[in-house]
């Protein structure tokens, strides 16, 4: 052990203990400070090619006309196929608030649409002036 401490001290490494429970316990020369640097900088790297799931938001208005909510259906799943979560918000403002109701069931009417690719995370809810509704991916 002392003439491994010597070797080490001589080379400007470090001894570090790599197996202590073996017998005997294997040691290795080694810059600890350059291979503490090497290992944050791979798990930052790995880190990198993690991808999380995304959370996109689709916005309407109560008033949408039939065209437009087929091609807001369309995004819709697009979104879902991708892999992400999606938000479906309805914005109302004024006097709009009087359609709550029909606003409702339109956004439920979407959803019943897309059960085939994805789950309903959160059931429509009207929170302030904005009907939310969250999708995740099946």
């Amino acid at each position: 052990m002392k003439s491994a401490l010597n070797l080490a001290l001589s080379r400007s490494l470090d001894l570090v203990e790599v197996s202590p429970n073996s017998c005997p316990p294997v040691c290795k020369l080694m810059d600890y400070g350059k291979y503490k640097y090497l290992q944050r900088k791979r798990d930052k790297a790995s880190k990198k090619k993690v991808k999380g799931l995304e959370l996109k938001e689709v916005k309407m208005r109560p008033k949408i006309e039939s065209h437009d909510l087929q091609v807001k259906a369309s995004i819709i799943r697009r979104i879902l196929a991708e892999g992400n979560k999606v938000k479906i918000m309805i914005l109302f403002r004024g006097r709009e608030m009087d359609y709550a109701e029909a606003s409702k069931r339109l956004l439920e009417k979407l959803i019943d649409e897309m059960t085939d690719m994805a789950r309903v995370e959160r059931k429509p809810d009207l929170e302030g002036k904005t009907l939310i509704a969250i999708l995740a991916p099946k």
